[in-house]
């Protein structure tokens, strides 16, 4: 028996090590001898006797990798939680008070010391300072869908939009709302137009709006009298002299803004205790003057053919060389483009025999520019601030036209500049103080003005894959030890941006000076919940 078990002893000692026994190593670790650790095969003493059947190794296998798996998630939470831990977190703020309304509002919209709520057939009047309904109007047809209100001076343009497309201006000072006008209001039903967004400029000196009917679709704006609806308002019989004066304001040259925009800033405004002790009424009595038509615009026209047998022809045809490569004065002959035409129905048969759904109607994107960035004549001034440049990009276009507002009634409406892009527009964006404006084509590039300086900051291509679905400004800032520094005063060429892609993929762009456009991933898409969006 002693001889059986010092045989098994043996046996289970040549098992531990596949190499023979192991040297007895030196005192130092620099004698030791440096061989691969995958030479040794460590082996279980007791495998033979260990050894699971199936299916327990199999269950075995399953309860390791679950283990392992679980551990992974485990490392991967503690991780986000220390991140967590160490983030910065944003300030709450408390609602201070709560209002109640019968119905979901139509809109919202904030200016001065009041809050505007649309709501059923007309819109509310709210103190922010006691959060008391100051005044109701409710003598629309339908209610009101989508609110704006702007500050002009102490006083404030309110425009509200109806259910039927109607847009309509009123002007609120101190405890006075006048009526202003309905912009298409038409008393046949059959030919009433629809406003589907509206722009107001940053000085309030223009109001743009976009209307479609009858399958079609154009832009609208108009100058704003702000100045001359002060006068009316605190001086009545300013209004009737005015009226008996001219039947009809007719646009002029802008006057220059600087003696009366002081005079306004000079004016003294109402305090919080005044606004709370307001009982704002209505005032049908005086009429104040209403905005001035500026210009209409219409999408471009698609190219055609034309008669004309030579390019001499053509010239002595067109008028004039205004909006040169706007895809206005484009001529093809009738032959070629009727070839050119043969040649794509041809090519593409099969994918034009399928039933197609009815191309919608060309919207704009339109905005307005406090910085004149286009050339205007010499002989125009225009006043302190106020917006002198419509910018306009309509769908499908590569095209983004600039119309200057420095325009009389007799003047015809040509865009005085054009800026194309390689593709078309899908978004436009401009800083709140009209300083930057970027371009986002539908091929993912990214075009960035510093309209300030009137210099191209450059171009710059998002990820593969990457398209543009809104753009959101940020304040310009510096990392310093962790934290966000925001430099005091106007900083001058330094432009952040958001750029928040259709794949829910965030990026961050900046662009300094001369030095070029960069891009860095905020977000990236989340693969693992793709319908996960910001």
């Amino acid at each position: 028996m002693s001889s059986f078990k010092g045989s098994r002893a043996q046996k289970q000692r040549l098992s531990v090590f596949a190499k023979g026994p192991l040297e007895i190593p030196s005192p130092t670790e620099a004698d030791w001898p440096k061989d691969d650790e995958k030479d040794f095969a460590f082996w279980d003493v007791d495998e033979e006797l260990d050894l699971l059947p199936q299916p327990y190794r199999m269950i075995n296998k399953l309860v390791n990798h679950l283990f392992d798996r679980s551990w992974e998630v485990i490392e991967e939470r503690e991780g986000l939680l220390e991140i967590e831990k160490t983030r910065i977190l944003p300030t709450v703020y408390p609602p201070a008070a709560e209002i109640q309304l019968n119905k979901m509002p139509g809109g919202m919209a904030v200016s001065q010391d009041y809050l505007f709520i649309g709501g059923v057939k007309g819109f509310s009047i709210y103190n922010l300072h006691n959060f008391k309904r100051m005044y109701v109007w409710e003598k629309f047809k339908v209610d009101v869908v989508s609110i704006w209100a702007m500050d002009l001076g102490n006083e404030v343009l309110i425009v509200p939009v109806d259910e039927l497309g109607i847009v309509r201006l009123f002007y609120l000072y101190k405890d006075c709302l006048f009526p202003l006008k309905a912009i298409n209001e038409t008393d046949d039903i059959s030919k009433q137009s629809t406003c589907v967004k509206m722009v107001l400029s940053p000085s309030g000196d223009y109001a743009a709006f976009l209307l479609q009917g009858a399958g079609d679709v154009w832009l609208e704006v108009y100058k704003l009298p702000k100045e001359t609806w002060l006068k009316e308002v605190e001086h009545p019989q300013f209004g009737l002299i005015q009226k008996k004066k001219t039947k009809q304001l007719q646009l002029s040259v802008p006057d220059s803004a600087l003696p009366e925009s002081v005079e306004t800033s000079l004016r003294p405004s109402l305090s919080p205790y005044a606004i709370q002790d307001l009982n704002i009424s209505l005032k049908t009595d005086i009429k104040l003057s209403p905005p001035v038509y500026v210009m209409k615009i219409k999408p471009p026209k698609p190219i055609a053919g034309t008669t004309f047998k030579s390019p001499l022809e053509i010239f002595s045809k067109v008028e004039d060389y205004c909006g040169l490569g706007s895809g206005q004065n484009h001529f093809i002959k009738d032959a070629q483009w009727e070839q050119h035409m043969e040649i794509f129905y041809s090519s593409y048969k099969k994918y034009l025999e399928r039933e197609w759904e009815e191309e919608p109607l060309s919207t704009a994107t339109f905005h307005f520019f406090a910085n004149s960035i286009s050339p205007t004549p010499v002989d125009v001034k225009s006043s302190s601030g106020a917006a002198c440049i419509l910018g306009v990009h309509w769908t499908g276009s590569h095209n983004f036209f600039l119309y200057s507002m420095n325009k009389t009634l007799k003047d015809k409406t040509d865009c005085e500049n054009v800026w194309p892009c390689a593709a078309p527009i899908a978004v436009s964006q401009i800083s709140s103080n009209s300083s930057y404006l970027v371009l986002a084509c539908e091929d993912g590039v990214l075009i960035l003005w510093d309209l300030a300086q009137g210099f191209l900051f450059g171009v710059i291509a998002l990820p593969e894959g990457c398209f543009c679905q809104s753009i959101h400004f940020l304040r310009f800032f510096l990392v310093h030890e962790g934290r966000n520094m925001y430099p005091e005063g106007r900083v001058k060429s330094e432009m952040m941006c958001v750029v928040l892609c259709t794949n829910a993929s965030l990026h961050l762009v900046t662009a300094s000076g001369t030095r070029g456009p960069t891009s860095k991933v905020l977000v990236e898409r989340c693969y693992s919940f793709p319908r996960t969006t910001l």
